[in-house]
């Protein structure tokens, strides 16, 4: 049944938002609900979050003149509301699917997303540029990011914060405390001190106060300036954010209009100093199958509104997380030096079974990849055997510290790389494109990628087992090939791989997670009369020479396969080949990687599809050889 949303249905842009009556507001912020579970629904995508700042989105876009007004979301994926709100209802229901709306903001993709963000902690950084901007080319418009509790663990908003402060000018802050309640909204008392202190004329008079305060002695003016914050901390919070320079109100119930619009109106109107609203919601509010879950609905599959049931895709192969997980708990229970490092991902890297296990052993930092990673270091330093789970395109973001603290010293770190390749709806900031080349760059590591299931069970043993120096291995996101696994994990040879299948023409040489595919690949080019070769390289560092010297030398044609950047395995193995001279002697080589663009979103077939990735592309790519070096040959004839 169609949900009816008879005012939402007259609200396209936030300018026609701006033009009703404030006691329309509750009415539009319950039908906007609506219509996020609905479409949602029917896209999968990030629920909870947007659930959660409904009623906030639909205040901010009320008070503040946007698009002039710059309004950043943090990480994005709670911006659904914000989409339907700013003309892109119409395509709300094309939501992670290839050629539709992305899952977080992008600047490509409307003028009320001036930031694009994915990953945390970005939007105060962003948000103090553009104020920055404005103010350098003499203009007045208003400038708000919307920063999630999460993401104040992440060390880069703190910078931000730090530089704003001392910088002053406009610049307004919306904390989004939706998880770990800073400190909860005390009602009525709660919302008119946060009007009090956001009102101003109490700005003015404290402005003033401080003024009269600088004409006494210095000693006395100090006294009386922190006697006046901390009079007003003591009943509202926030000591920490005004030591950073920032005018602190709140904290607020971010689902109360009646308390959010006016200090919003407020908050607007004081543009001599940045200011942080503290704002208390409830991931999931107003769906009750959200709000129960332990995860509040924080990602969901296509889901049943009714019942709440996802409509999740069955498997009788494991997931590789489920299989990381199982293993790395083993290998912990053998060893009690293994410590598990997460950065706020403790699910979605399996370390939350190794958690419940090991609940000492076990750390989840927040999100502070660079942290996590030094964190690695530093256990390592002392002994332990630290298994940093990270995802790949999050590794991005602690990569001098991979760099500086772990590689230059020669720890062993162990990285286990989740997300490695692409991740369908998730679209491009969150694909794990590019780890082969920056860390295969690195003096001294051992990388890895695990060709399917089972040979992800011998890498984290092997990684376990490995002191020399740091090593990471990668793996991807989804099920595994359903094939048999190992009743014992092995140790693997260092810088050695495997030959699944020997032939006499083609080569394929497989790194990670397009295995699979190459063995499909070699069957139907044994359809085409053309035998071929089948290996799994294992390792990008050390290459295995002696294992890509014989493919080399006993075939016609070789290529290598990765889902990963240009400038990874293929261009490691070019370079040695090149190096032992055998790109002279006609032997065909081409290397498959994904493709020099940021992909956007889509089906991991349309995606694996657009990449030329799949077991009929590695074909074509073969015969295009056979077929280039007959015509060449047939030139030189004439």
């Amino acid at each position: 049944m169609p949900i009816e949303t008879p005012l939402l249905d007259k609200v396209t842009t936030p300018e026609e938002l701006r033009k009703l009556d404030r006691s329309e507001l509750r009415q539009l912020a319950d039908e906007l609900r609506d219509e996020v579970i609905d479409a949602v629904s029917v896209t999968g995508g990030h629920l909870g979050a947007g659930l959660g700042v409904v009623e906030l989105t639909t205040a901010i876009h009320y008070v503040f003149n946007t698009p002039d007004d710059k309004l950043i979301w943090d990480v994005g994926h709670q911006c659904y509301p914000h989409k339907i709100l700013t003309g892109r209802r119409d395509r709300i229901r094309t939501l992670r699917q290839k050629d539709g709306l992305s899952g977080f903001t992008k600047r490509s993709e409307s003028e009320y997303d001036p930031f694009g963000a994915a990953h945390a902690a970005t939007s105060i950084s962003a948000a103090l540029g553009m104020a920055v901007a404005r103010d350098l080319k003499g203009e007045d418009n208003r400038v708000v990011a919307v920063i999630g509790d999460g993401s104040m663990s992440a060390g880069m908003a703190y910078e931000a914060m730090n530089n704003a402060g001392d910088r002053g000018g406009q610049l307004t802050v919306i904390l989004n405390d939706n998880d770990m309640s800073i400190a909860p909204p005390v009602g009525a008392m709660s919302a008119y001190l946060a009007r009090v202190a956001s009102s101003d004329k109490y700005h003015a008079f404290r402005n003033l106060a401080k003024q009269l305060a600088k004409k006494l002695p210095k000693r006395l003016y100090r006294g009386a300036e922190k006697v006046e914050e901390f009079s007003r901390s003591f009943v509202t919070g926030g000591t920490m954010f005004e030591e950073l320079g920032f005018y602190y109100v709140g904290p607020i119930d971010g689902h109360n209009m009646e308390h959010l619009v006016p200090v919003l109106e407020n908050v607007r109107e004081l543009t001599d100093a940045p200011v942080l609203v503290h704002v208390v919601t409830q991931k999931g509010k107003g769906y009750e199958p959200a709000e129960n879950a332990a995860d509040k609905y924080h990602g969901v599959s296509k889901f049943d509104v009714i019942s709440g049931e996802q409509k999740k895709s069955k498997s009788n192969a494991p997931s590789y997380t489920s299989v990381f997980a199982k293993q790395l708990v083993e290998e912990a229970r053998r060893d009690e030096r293994i410590i598990g490092v997460t950065a706020a991902m403790p699910a979605g890297t399996g370390l939350d079974k190794f958690m419940t296990e090991f609940p000492d052993r076990c750390f989840d930092v927040g999100i502070a990849e660079q942290h996590a990673v030094t964190f690695a270091a530093g256990l390592a330093a002392e002994g332990l055997v630290p298994f940093a789970a990270i995802y790949s395109t999050f590794l991005q973001r602690a990569y001098d510290s991979v760099v500086h603290d772990v590689a230059l010293q020669g720890l062993p770190v162990r990285f286990a790389l989740d997300r490695a390749g692409l991740v369908g709806a998730d679209g491009a900031t969150h694909a794990g494109a590019f780890d082969t080349a920056y860390l295969g760059c690195l003096p001294g590591i051992v990388l890895m990628a695990a060709g399917d299931e089972a040979e992800l069970v011998h890498m984290t043993h092997t990684a376990a087992m490995f002191d020399e120096g740091p090593i990471a291995f990668r793996f991807p996101r989804g099920e595994g090939l359903g094939v048999e696994m190992p009743e014992a994990a092995q140790f693997l040879e260092i810088g050695k791989g495997r030959i699944l299948q020997e032939g006499t023409s083609v080569a394929l040489l497989s790194f990670g997670g397009r295995l699979g595919e190459c063995l499909k690949a070699a069957d139907q080019l044994a359809a085409r009369g053309l035998s071929t070769t089948v290996a799994d390289a294992r390792f990008a560092k050390p290459l295995d020479e002696d294992l890509i010297r014989r493919l080399a030398s006993e075939h016609e044609v070789l290529l290598t396969v990765e889902e990963g950047s240009v400038g990874g395995f293929g261009a490691f193995v070019l370079h040695f080949l090149s190096r032992e001279g055998m790109l002279d002697t006609g032997l065909k080589v081409r290397t498959l990687t994904l493709p020099d663009i940021y992909q956007d979103q889509g089906s991991p077939a349309e995606m694996y599809e657009e990449a030329q990735l799949q077991a009929a592309n590695i074909v074509d790519a073969v015969t295009r050889l056979f077929s280039d070096a007959a015509v060449s040959a047939g030139d030189l004839r004439a």
